[in-house]
């Protein structure tokens, strides 16, 4: 018996295609749990700030050193973003970001039982980590859950959920604080979290589907290395440091050594970094993406999300010296008037996802970073006695702005490295975003010190720089008009 031979000219069949997103309803519970672990982590970030005072109070301990609380889940976050995103990409994104969203969980209940500073520090850091799981894995799931043509609405509605939990932290603390005490802001995290957990187990995508969405390797095609994570995690624990000292606070005014340390840490930084990016340089699959930094519109995107969020978090200090202290409002009429800057990102970030894929992204964020520039040099120029509605719209034109520019740029980010890359790509993003307020807070510091301040309008000065970080963003993100990344030509 002959076996059997295909006849000449019979084509084979094609095999199936990659599945496109995930299947709906599916994808519904999908991105809840996707959006549901972002908000927990955005919210711990910034509702610690309101609760600082008590803390100090209870445990007995100065200013200076309980700011560690926070600085603690930053510097956890900022470090394992890269590693963690490695992880994803070679062992899958569901493992990475439930195991974060766990640890997350239990380090929520470890702050609760904290009574000491060094302990509640240290449950914060592992607090930071598991946030750093779900951070790194987040825009990588995001792929992995939409269609390719629907992608730019599920970017935009992760960046809109993002921009309402940054700005909703200090109400929900102050809502929090009203009818119980400071440990209750970590309490609540514990049931929400094993409610993500347990949807996250059913929806999310396994690695296979992820897999096969994306194109993504398995850990046979590449590996981790322990010394670059160590590495990667020094890096940006001392730049953030070295800049944290450097940022002005009433607790560092009576310490001269704050900034000689902090120039001496970020110096340690950039030689370490230095080092570490020439180890990285001929590695085929990098911890650290340089090969993704390659790649024309994708560095182009960085840039343009460095500089932006330098011009966000300049703004977003500098705004409330200038209500308060120059223009004389009193803190309910600031908190107040700066609501508009975030209610117009909101509205403006579904608009931006609607008009991803029909404008170019990157005339899209130009348009955005332009109107957020002209936004804040009409701030930095604002007249000595100014109504609350001059003060709105112009906030509102720079939250406009900013929802305009925020999803195209994330979404370039994550479409132009390649689907293997997925992983990386969203680590980076996280990285630039964190990068870009770490430079801006330590700009601001050279503004606030007795040097400028003595002499200049440190806030309007501030303003000021931060729409020419805004202006270069823009030049930067309207270059990429004319780069492409691989498979976009």
């Amino acid at each position: 018996m002959q076996p059997h031979r295909p006849v000449l000219g019979t084509a084979f069949p094609a095999p199936p295609a990659p599945p496109d997103g995930l299947p709906t309803p599916q994808r519904y519970w999908a991105m809840a749990t996707v959006l549901c672990g972002i908000s927990l982590c955005v919210l711990d970030g910034t509702v610690m700030n309101l609760a600082l005072p008590a803390v100090a109070r209870d445990m007995h301990v100065g200013a200076s050193e309980v700011i560690w609380v926070v600085n603690a889940y930053q510097v956890a976050i900022l470090a394992l973003l890269l590693p963690l995103a490695r992880l994803g990409d070679l062992y899958g994104y569901r493992k990475v970001y439930l195991s974060g969203l766990a640890l997350f969980t239990l380090s929520s209940l470890a702050c609760v039982l904290s009574r000491t500073l060094p302990w509640l520090s240290l449950a914060r850091a592992f607090q930071g980590m598991g946030a750093a799981g779900m951070f790194a894995i987040n825009a990588a799931l995001v792929r992995a859950i939409y269609p390719r043509l629907q992608l730019g609405r599920g970017i935009a509605l992760n960046s809109a959920v993002v921009g309402i939990a940054s700005v909703a932290g200090p109400s929900v603390a102050a809502l929090v604080l009203s009818v119980a005490s400071w440990p209750w802001l970590f309490a609540i995290n514990v049931p929400l979290g094993l409610a993500v957990w347990w949807l996250g187990r059913r929806s999310l995508p396994g690695h296979r589907a992820a897999d096969a969405a994306l194109a993504t390797p398995t850990a046979a095609d590449g590996r981790f290395s322990l010394p670059d994570a160590a590495l990667n995690i020094a890096m940006f624990a001392l730049l953030f440091v070295g800049l944290d000292r450097l940022v002005p606070r009433a607790a560092q005014a009576a310490d001269p050594a704050a900034p000689l340390q902090g120039a001496a840490l970020l110096a340690a930084g950039m030689a370490l970094g230095a080092w570490y990016a020439r180890r990285q340089w001929h590695e085929a699959v990098p911890l650290l993406p340089i090969d993704l930094l390659r790649i024309p519109v994708f560095r182009l995107s960085m840039c343009t999300s460095i500089a932006a969020f330098a011009a966000q978090m300049l703004a977003s200090i500098a705004l409330p010296f200038l209500l308060l202290r120059d223009l004389g409002r009193s803190p309910g009429d600031a908190g107040l008037v700066l609501t508009a800057w975030p209610i117009a990102t909101v509205l403006v970030a579904p608009l931006a996802g609607r008009l991803i894929g029909r404008i170019p992204d990157g005339l899209l964020g130009g348009i955005g970073l332009i109107a957020l520039g002209a936004g804040l040099l009409a701030l930095a120029l604002v007249p000595a006695q100014p109504s609350n509605l001059a003060l709105a719209w112009r906030l509102a034109l720079c939250g406009a702005g900013f929802g305009l520019f925020q999803s195209p740029n994330n979404h370039t980010i994550v479409t132009s490295a390649p689907a293997a890359r997925s992983g990386a790509a969203g680590g980076m993003l996280g990285s630039a975003r964190l990068t870009g307020q770490s430079l801006g807070a330590a700009l601001l510091a050279l503004l606030f010190s007795p040097a400028f301040a003595a002499h200049v309008r440190a806030p309007a000065l501030a303003l000021a720089l931060a729409a020419a970080c805004a202006a270069g963003a823009s030049v930067a993100s309207l270059l990429r008009l004319k780069a492409t990344a691989p498979g976009q030509a």
